[in-house]
């Protein structure tokens, strides 16, 4: 049975620490995302998932299902079928389409649909205690790397999607009494420009504590400038 525990490269890039967990690959797909789908699709008699129609997640749940010797189900928006969905369907995934296809609609469909069936329903965005779990070993195991190789960070930084791969690196770096600051930088478009904006999101609690919380410090508009520095 494939550990899904065991720890992905950490490379040196220049004066950064790159954690290569796009390395991770299972059924033919990549990502914390297949690890969390492998995982929670142990035993379970067919998956269910809802995405939008340009989601990778459709993509990633049917072919673990398939690696698995499953049925897969997907609901996702009316509308014409992205390329994941494509894929998706190439790899047996049932895609059901929905009207309106709001993300409360399809999630809504998609619980539905695997509680009718008995099946295990893989929620949109993987936004589950199981993708914390799996998250959090990795953090771990990232910090003995670090020990291992000689390295030293100073911050760890972090892109922020929905803010579950944030949540499991935080438990992750708590239950390793690794106590750097942590940064979670999130991508949005500027409302009156069209430019990329960011906000920072996250920092640890002081010293002593084996709890992180998440810290809103505003939105800080930039024109694609970044800053450059040793973090992880």
């Amino acid at each position: 049975m494939l550990d899904t525990t065991a720890p992905t490269p950490l490379q040196q890039v220049g004066n950064f620490l790159v954690k290569r967990d796009d390395l991770f690959e299972i059924a033919g797909v990549r990502g914390g995302k297949a690890r969390t789908c492998w995982a929670m699709g142990q035993g379970a008699p067919g998956l269910v998932t809802a995405g939008s129609r340009s989601s990778p997640q459709a993509n990633i749940v049917a072919h673990v299902a398939k690696a698995l010797g499953m049925p897969c189900r997907v609901h996702v928006p009316a509308g014409k079928l992205g390329r994941e969905l494509v894929a998706a369907q190439a790899a047996g995934a049932v895609v059901i389409q929905h009207s309106p296809g709001n993300r409360s609609v399809t999630n809504r469909r998609a619980r539905d649909d695997a509680s009718a069936r008995g099946w295990q329903v893989i929620p949109f965005g993987m936004e589950c205690t199981e993708a914390v779990r799996q998250t959090a070993a990795q953090a771990r195991s990232t910090v003995a790397q670090m020990y291992n190789q000689g390295a030293r960070a100073r911050r760890v930084v972090v892109p922020v999607g929905s803010g579950m791969s944030l949540a499991g690196i935080l438990h992750g770096l708590a239950q390793a009494a690794f106590t750097v600051p942590v940064v979670g930088v999130v991508v949005l478009p500027c409302q009156t420009s069209g430019q990329v904006g960011t906000s920072a999101l996250a920092q640890p609690v002081p010293t002593g504590s084996n709890r992180h919380r998440l810290l809103q410090t505003g939105a800080r508009r930039s024109a694609g400038r970044h800053r450059t520095g040793p973090d992880l």
